[in-house]
This record gives structure tokens, sequence and C-alpha cells, in this order.
């Protein structure tokens, strides 16, 4: 796999954009959503061996690029959305939307040249791998047909060196997609944000847990007791408490009336 990423970055150094497939990898996607993630990326590798490949983007691609500011400061509401999962069998969950729903995305197919494995024929002179390729080839044909936009990258065999090149791939040209649309590819506050926010509502629910007394109150009340906090929050971790032994409820199906009280 390292000898897979080191290859890829040698390739992905050169200055010449023609020759330098993550540079043009990044071009894509920047002609394909008008540099403002305007359309998401929908991958499609066809290969098992894959499944996990579109959901390791997600989190590469969409941490990378959502961003609220540019570089500069200025609001820009940077990202590119990433769903997808291995063809053909899953394709049948969203191909139907693709080709004849809204236009809000673009295609990469991921297509593997060796089919792996027994080399049977499903009938005669066609093999599993035969099918697998056709539903590629047809699934690219239908959607090009209806103007769905799609890129095709081409891998001999899926084995840990590919795999490196891929993930070498994708890591260069998200950072070169970020230097076009003027972001820093490098931070998360929104994934920091996220993390104090747990926090923030961990140490919230120990001041809850410690709240509630042999009496029976309603969320309004316990909310009050702990400084006046947000009490629909207050609510869902009473709730939560209940459900796994840690607090006692009683009252009425709405959250009004609904009363907790320390278990005994």
């Amino acid at each position: 796999m390292l000898a897979g990423a080191t290859a890829c970055d040698e390739v992905t150094r050169v200055r010449d954009v023609k020759k330098n497939p993550a540079a043009l990898l990044a071009l894509m996607w920047h002609h394909a959503t008008g540099g403002k993630g305007e359309k998401d990326m929908v991958v499609l590798p066809y290969k098992d061996r894959l499944l996990l490949f579109s959901r390791y983007l997600q989190q590469l691609v969409m941490e990378s690029l959502g961003k609220r500011l540019d570089l500069a400061g200025k609001r820009v509401d940077q990202g590119i959305a990433v769903y997808g999962n291995k063809g053909s069998t899953d394709q049948h969950a969203y191909v139907q939307q693709l080709r004849d729903g809204v236009a809000n995305f673009f295609v990469t197919f991921i297509r593997v040249l060796e089919d792996g494995g027994a080399a049977g024929e499903v009938e005669p002179g066609v093999t599993a791998g035969d099918y697998l390729h056709g539903f590629l080839l047809g699934t690219r044909t239908a959607l090009f047909e209806n103007d769905r936009a799609s890129m095709t990258i081409t891998i001999r065999r899926v084995d840990a060196r590919a795999v490196g090149v891929l993930i070498a791939l994708y890591e260069r040209a998200v950072g070169i997609y970020a230097s076009l649309v003027n972001i820093n590819a490098y931070h998360q506050p929104g994934v920091e944000a996220g993390k104090k926010a747990a926090a923030a509502v961990l140490a919230l629910q120990a001041k809850v847990a410690a709240a509630l007394g042999p009496s029976p109150q309603t969320a309004d009340q316990i909310a009050a007791a702990t400084g006046g906090t947000d009490a629909e929050t207050v609510y869902l971790l009473l709730e939560h408490l209940a459900a796994n032994g840690r607090a006692a409820t009683a009252g009425g199906p709405d959250p009004g009336s609904r009363t907790f009280s320390r278990r005994t």
C-alpha cells in the first residue's frame, strides 16, 4: 500500500497539469461543481473489495472541503457531498434517480480490469466479471444519454498497491481542489465544534443526574435547577437516562407532563 502511495505521490508532483492525474481530477471536480460545491460526488466502484472506498472518501472529501470561510475570511460555504456504494448490486438503490431525477451530481466510476476469483462462466462464453463490466459500461452509457456527467478511473486489479494509489490520488486531488477554491483543507473547525458541544452536553448530563431527587420533576423544573438550561436538551437527557435505568419516569406521553425522579 505504501509503495502504491509513493508511486502516486511521484506522478502527482509533476507541474504539467496534463500529466498530473491529481490535478486533472481536481479540475474535473471544479468543472463539475462550478467551483461552488453545487453537485454531489457519487462514487461507484465496481468491485466488492472496494465496498468501503466511497465511505472513506466521505471522510476525506467532506471533512477537508466542507468550509464556511475561505483563506481571506470570506463566507463561501464550500464543500462536496459524497455518497455511493459498490456496483452493480447496490446501484439499483439509486441509479433510477441518477438517470431520471434531479441532476445535482456527477459520477465517478472505478473500473477494475481483472475479474479475480474463479473464472467460471455464468452462461456459455460469459463470466460474472463480464456481467459486472457490462453493468458498468451500460450504466455509464445510460447516464450519458441523459446528459449526466461522469468520469472513469481504471485500475488493473484491486490489491494493496492499487488501494494505496487511489488513496494518495484522492488526497492530493483534495489539496489541489482546495487551492482552486481558496480554502484550507487541513483544519476542521466544524469537527472541533461538534466535540466541544458533545463535551458540554456530557457535563450537563452530570448536572441533570445530580438534580434528580425523590420527588417527580418535569424537564422544565430540572432545567431551572441546573441554571436555566435549554429544557428540550434537558428532556432528551432525562429520556436517555430513564431508558437506561438511571432515572425513573412517569406521567403523560407529552414532554410537558412527563416527570422524572431519582431511581431507587
